[in-house]
């Protein structure tokens, strides 16, 4: 028998909307809207001078640099390791190792630039470090109750990725230094008494984002002691190190690291070109298997890494690969003028806020920041709810946008406090930048009645 059904009816079963509800719930979760909403708002006022991206200055970036780094890495398989044509040709052009094939030269990196000495094997070459954490987050996490500390504020990035995998979320609040190892005591206890089992902390111990907060080297000591203690692992995230205003570079935890407690994740991100898509994560804790055998946790990321993105593109790694090579492995040697350009420009952010807020002003209207010692990022504190619609009413009227802080808060926070990022400006549009912030601040703050 023929389909009797009618050609509308057909159409409207044919067009039947998914129910949200039925979908993994970190679909409706805000944080994932936010950061729709903060790329619609560029999107519409392209105009607009924007501290919100924390993305790389372009300034140092040539277009014929990949290439000349591909040729690098390719001279470097050939002349010094003997391969034949057909051996580099596969290499770049074939499915390859599920853990990387530069992890020797990021291992040697990691060994002169941060005093951090490791196995090759021990590094799983990743798709940014985007992948690097979730990777991580999906084989450590095994349990309902395994809980991941974050300091709150945290990069979204971490949180975002713990909601795709239903991964239990402990906020530990962070002060002007980062964390406080005994306010992450006290997160790991409390965890503990609500029948959780503390499981990582992740933790961004330099130039962190959003706050731009850094940890003293006393306090990296005591996170180790504590993690030892109470048998916490730490996801470590650095890719802001590099970028120092004041005083000198601190040691990484990994790099203090005695026990093997720490995970180091990074990326080629900040410190090379963001377009490659290269990171890492360091995972040299040793897993014992059913019957007593021996791997590396890097071998156990690999099983998971080969049922997602298979490998990470060889053709990228061979990019990274040589300019790791042209820079003798010493990449922050080869970040010398990156460093300064980032050192200027949030000295001139930092002097701009002071030239437009002094101290007696600062008072009147309620305005204050905070003063990191390196990175991308500040933290300005506004008497008025620092929200949304608020950016909105900035990018039309003033021409600046920023980055709402509350959605950076799992417990709330944040409400009154804008991040804004000087990465991507020349001194010249911080100047302007500042100057149409502070237009705004002011007519803000006198509409709150300031």
């Amino acid at each position: 028998m023929g389909d009797s059904t009618a050609p509308a009816t057909r159409a409207a079963r044919a067009a039947r909307a998914l129910d949200l509800t039925e979908l993994h719930a970190s679909l409706t979760d805000p944080v994932l809207d936010a950061m729709n909403f903060l790329n619609e708002v560029v999107s519409r006022f392209p105009e607009a001078l924007s501290f919100a991206p924390g993305r790389p200055s372009e300034g140092t970036f040539a277009t014929d640099d990949p290439a000349r780094y591909l040729r690098t890495y390719t001279d470097h398989l050939k002349y010094e390791l003997g391969w034949s044509e057909d051996r580099v040709r596969t290499q770049l052009f074939q499915y390859g190792r599920t853990n990387g094939i530069i992890h020797d030269l990021i291992a040697r990196t990691l060994a002169n630039d941060e005093s951090i000495h490791v196995s090759p094997e021990s590094v799983v070459v990743t798709t940014g470090c985007q992948e690097a954490m979730l990777l991580t987050l999906r084989a450590l996490f095994a349990r309902p109750e395994d809980t991941l500390l974050v300091s709150s504020p945290c990069y979204v990035g971490i949180t975002g990725a713990a909601r795709l995998l239903d991964i239990a979320l402990c906020p530990v609040q962070e002060g002007a230094t980062g964390p406080d190892p005994k306010a992450i005591l006290a997160g790991v206890r409390q965890t503990r008494a609500a029948g959780g089992r503390p499981r990582a902390l992740y933790v961004v111990p330099d130039f962190a984002n959003p706050s731009g907060a850094s940890m003293t080297v006393a306090a990296r000591e005591q996170l180790l002691e504590i993690a030892a203690q109470e048998d916490l692992l730490i996801l470590e995230d650095d890719p802001y190190g590099f970028f120092v205003r004041e005083g000198s570079s601190r040691p990484t935890l990994k790099a203090l690291d005695r026990e093997r407690r720490v995970l180091h994740l990074g990326s080629f991100a900040k410190t090379a070109m963001p377009g490659a898509r290269v990171g890492y994560v360091v995972a040299d804790q040793e897993v014992i298997g059913p019957a007593g055998e021996r791997t590396l946790l890097a071998d156990q990321l690999s099983k998971i890494k080969s049922m997602t993105t298979v490998n990470t593109s060889a053709i990228s790694q061979a990019v990274i690969g040589g300019l790791l090579i042209e820079s003798d492995c010493r990449l922050r040697a080869a970040n010398a003028d990156a460093i300064a350009f980032y050192r200027t420009n949030l000295n001139t952010l930092l002097d701009e806020l002071e030239r437009h807020f002094p101290a007696a002003r600062r008072r009147e209207l309620g305005v204050d920041w905070n003063r990191p010692d390196g990175g991308f990022f500040l933290v300005v504190t506004v008497p008025f709810l620092a929200d949304t619609k608020a950016l909105e009413h900035s990018a039309r009227n003033f021409g600046v946008l920023w980055t709402p802080m509350s959605d950076f808060y799992l417990d709330g926070g944040g409400s009154t406090q804008l991040r804004l990022s000087c990465s991507a400006l020349t001194p010249e549009q911080i100047k302007d930048g500042v100057s149409r912030l502070a237009a705004f601040i002011t007519g803000q703050a006198s509409r709150a009645g300031r």
